[in-house]
């Protein structure tokens, strides 16, 4: 077992993290803003619960799938392209998305607006590589999550309230303008990071992510990485149906709920971002996975034997998501690490391997959705355990290096 170094942790510039929080809340805004109004859909597109779920699923599709293919890119071309090619298709998509007649179509869109969003994911994760080692990177992450925190507390509030005011439709023009503003920002103040692009050729890119799949240090935090970040996207994914159609919440409730459990990710990051300073990532990892487990077990109790009632529920639930706060910057920074020059192909395989283990985990959820809140309890709980057997059975040894350098 390592331990921390004694440098001095870098200088991360606020304008610059606030621009990666920027990229990096588009994901979470553009999931949680119309989580509110997930029931006027079905019935305003004549749809099941399934249905409107399943919009939910393809954006997270959209994300795995673009991702590999912005990766690429984003070596060979640089950081910049990719990112505004794929903003500007966030913006078109947005759009689609408020002018869908069908729940079809709705769910098309939803997997365009991911892709385009993606482009954003990759770059944020790719110049952070480019920028700083892994501590620092760590440091980095919490300080954005501070950034893109905003996004789960505010997003359900203001989609309920843009909801009751002018419809559904609405919250994606908002979101059409929102990318617009990220768009410009990346054009006017971004620089490029990338000081040798790769200049691989298909085969190439395939035989890297192949190789990706063999370092030991990668895949053993991506997967574990994934499977916690997936326990949060269950629960995503079924609380509006469960909090307000189950426990009785109205919107409002619901949004202050959803927000009370994002304001302690946003704390559990910040807290993070001070143990780093004298803690190594190894350490941190298996401690906050299991609690994540432990929390996601007690959601299980809770909603079995109904004890509290919702309160029941809501306490240990605050727990589990917002042990994500230490889990997603410290996995992502550790799976990093060891990718060298290939950080776009990378974060592109980290990102991959994050969303669409989320993608599968809500369309499982909400294929077993039965009227009650133990499918999102269960999933939760069978994710952040997986994440925990997973580090235990892929996590690398001594001789597969420390996680402090570059």
């Amino acid at each position: 077992m390592s331990t921390a170094t004694t440098t001095a942790p870098a200088r991360i510039e606020p304008g610059f993290l606030l621009l990666l929080g920027a990229l990096a809340a588009m994901g979470p805004a553009s999931i949680d803003l119309y989580l509110p109004a997930f029931g006027a859909i079905a019935t305003d597109l004549h749809a099941g619960p399934d249905r409107v779920q399943a919009t939910l699923s393809a954006y997270f599709v959209g994300l795995a799938a673009g991702q590999l293919v912005v990766g690429p890119l984003s070596d060979r071309l640089g950081r910049r392209g990719p990112m505004l090619a794929g903003l500007a298709l966030y913006v078109l998509a947005s759009l689609g998305c408020a002018t869908a007649g069908t729940v079809g179509s709705l769910t098309a869109w939803r997997a365009l607006q991911a892709a385009g969003a993606c482009a954003g994911l990759v770059g944020s994760r790719a110049v952070l590589r480019d920028r700083f080692p892994p501590r620092d990177m760590a440091r980095a992450l919490s300080l954005v999550m501070l950034v893109m925190g905003i996004a789960p507390i505010v997003a359900p509030l203001i989609g309920a309230t843009l909801h009751e005011l002018l419809g559904w439709r609405a919250l994606f023009v908002l979101l059409a303008a929102y990318g617009a503003t990220v768009l410009a920002a990346v054009g006017l103040t971004l620089r490029e990071s990338l000081v040798t692009p790769a200049r691989r050729s298909v085969r190439e890119v395939l035989g890297g992510y192949v190789q990706l799949l063999g370092v030991r240090p990668f895949i053993a935090y991506a997967v574990a990485g994934s499977l916690s970040q997936a326990a949060l996207f269950v629960y995503v994914g079924s609380s509006s149906f469960v909090f307000t159609g189950i426990y009785g919440l109205s919107g409002p409730a619901y949004a202050v709920l959803f927000g009370v459990n994002a304001a302690g990710l946003i704390a559990a990051s910040q807290l993070n971002e001070r143990l780093l300073r004298r803690m190594a990532l190894e350490q941190l990892i298996p401690a906050t996975l299991a609690v994540q487990a432990a929390a996601s077990v007690a959601v299980v109790a809770a909603v079995a034997s109904g004890v509290g009632g919702v309160a029941g529920v809501a306490v240990p639930l605050f727990v589990a998501v917002g042990s994500l706060g230490f889990c997603f910057p410290n996995t992502t920074a550790a799976a990093m690490a060891p990718v060298g020059d290939r950080a776009g192909l990378g974060a592109a395989l980290l990102g991959t391997l994050q969303y669409g283990t989320a993608g599968v985990a809500t369309f499982l959820a909400g294929r077993m959705y039965d009227g009650t809140a133990m499918p999102m309890a269960l999933g939760m709980a069978i994710a952040s355990l997986g994440s925990c057997v997973a580090l235990f059975l892929l996590r690398p040894g001594d001789a597969d290096g420390a996680l402090h350098g570059r």
